[in-house]
């Protein structure tokens, strides 16, 4: 699928914002007065950078809204539905810990569990799409879950838990890749069952079904050669995992971690573009792009 800038700066920003208020709300790290406020502060401030990016991505921004009504079936609506509610649950924890140096623990587990929630969310909506079978797969979440975790405590200065996290991270990218790229050959899927002509012998593409690029192969249908996406595994695994795992062996400073979130988003910037672009939807079927 074709790996949209909004996209892949929304599941990088939001992911570490609400990954850092977990640990916030949890009381693994309880800053109070200006400290809070910072901390507080990058939170929110990625959570809404990555959930304002997403916005852009729709067709029509300025409805926006109506994405929160349709939370009974839609995992897109769910994560709305709970990213505003973790922002509005948590705001008594980190405002009481900014200006009267006094946690309010119950909003804060509360917000915790809203937030990862939320990262769920996120990634059930990829997860659950049938149509695409490299994320239609147990090992989608857990990808999600960990580099918002991981960044999250980054963020939070948790050098040990980050690099458990870190370590933990790379292990889910890598099973993720492995299992995505069995995927569509387990799914099944092929141009006689797109077609519903395989009974009758193999079926190939006679000529396009049209003449010029349309949305279906703006939108769902990218390619990306061997070995750029090797290189590219190279680096989300490198400088999104290992690479911060081994900064954050070395002496604590802060220095180390800043180097460490650099490399950090820069690979998950990385790992995202893949997400997206190796993403073989089963529409490509019919465009002989299988």
């Amino acid at each position: 699928m074709h790996p949209a800038p909004s996209l892949i700066l929304f599941t990088v920003l939001s992911g570490m914002g609400f990954g850092l208020l977990v640990w916030l709300g949890l009381g693994l790290r309880a800053p109070t007065g200006l400290a809070a406020f910072i901390l507080f502060g990058v939170g929110y401030a990625l959570a809404g950078a990555g959930l304002i990016a997403a916005a852009f991505h729709l067709g029509h921004p300025e409805r926006a809204l109506k994405a929160f009504t349709q939370w009974r079936s839609s995992w897109l609506s769910r994560e709305a539905v709970l990213s505003a509610a973790t922002l509005a649950v948590m705001a008594p924890h980190a405002a009481s810990s900014a200006f009267a140096a006094t946690p309010l623990p119950v909003f804060g587990w509360l917000g915790a569990a809203l937030a990862l929630a939320t990262i769920f969310a996120t990634a059930m909506i990829y997860a659950q799409i049938r149509a695409v079978p490299r994320w239609h797969h147990w090992s989608t979440p857990p990808v999600f879950l960990l580099a918002a975790l991981a960044g999250g405590a980054l963020l939070a200065a948790q050098v040990t838990l980050a690099l458990v996290l870190m370590l933990g991270l790379g292990a889910a990218m890598v099973a993720h890749w492995v299992a995505g790229d069995q995927r569509f050959a387990a799914a099944g899927s092929t141009s006689g069952t797109a077609t519903g002509l395989g009974a009758l012998g193999q079926v190939r593409l006679l000529e396009p079904p049209h003449s010029g690029r349309n949305y279906l192969l703006r939108e769902m249908v990218h390619v990306v050669g061997r070995k750029h996406a090797h290189k590219l595994r190279l680096i989300a695994l490198g400088a999104g995992a290992l690479g911060p795992a081994a900064l954050l062996l070395l002496p604590a400073s802060y220095m180390a971690i800043g180097l460490a979130l650099l490399f950090h988003v820069t690979g998950l910037m990385a790992q995202r573009w893949l997400f997206f672009a190796e993403a073989e939807h089963v529409v490509g079927l019919y465009y002989g792009k299988r």
